[in-house]
């Protein structure tokens, strides 16, 4: 993982980074200090074991949004060994947890993350929505291109524009007559201009 990504070592870690698998687990788990909890998920990180997808999957959940995101790139560095588990944890109540796993599975940019994204742009939450069409604007995937012309119509500002920019990844007469049908209807200034933008 990337150096950028590393958080400083907070007080109490200790010799966190020698404790081997089982040691970093555990603080990540029942450490009530989240900078320890964040720490430990950065470890397991860089340790690349398959043996720490499950406990970072349920680090996505973690009530400090630190702990959630140092999770979500600890999981993206592990790769194609956490695509499956990502998958399944798109299907988590916690909608924070289908946001981070949206966002690792897009930052894992494999081809197999491709379809669990395109469920996750009809989820119920917007945020998830959001980050399932970011991660596909990755991919340009044609596969994505019916489901993600719905989101024009999504009720959130946000999600529509990202959902431009997504299909603008993908290109082509379909998603020029798309965006074009699009501007005719919106309403919202800033969407406007996206589509403007991505029409030129």
């Amino acid at each position: 993982m990337a150096e950028a990504n590393k958080p400083p070592v907070p007080e109490g870690a200790g010799d966190l980074d020698k404790q081997g698998l089982d040691g970093m687990v555990n603080a990540l788990r029942n450490s009530t200090d989240p900078q320890i909890r964040q720490y430990a998920a950065y470890l397991l990180g860089c340790a690349k074991n398959p043996r720490a997808i499950q406990p970072l999957i349920e680090a996505l959940a973690d009530f400090d949004k630190s702990v959630r995101e140092q999770a979500t790139l600890a999981l993206s560095s592990i790769g194609k060994a956490a695509i499956e588990p990502l998958s399944a944890a798109m299907k988590e109540p916690k909608w924070e947890t289908r946001y981070r796993a949206a966002e690792a599975l897009g930052q894992i940019a494999d081809e197999k993350a491709v379809q669990p994204l395109i469920q996750a742009l009809k989820d119920s939450r917007e945020h998830v929505r959001y980050m399932a069409a970011k991660g596909l604007r990755e991919f340009g995937d044609s596969d994505a291109l019916e489901p993600m012309v719905i989101l024009l119509k999504d009720e959130n500002t946000y999600v529509r524009m990202m959902a431009i920019r997504a299909l603008s990844a993908i290109g082509g007469d379909k998603v020029h007559a798309a965006l074009t049908n699009a501007l005719a209807t919106e309403t919202n200034e800033k969407v406007k201009e996206a589509l403007h933008e991505a029409l030129k």
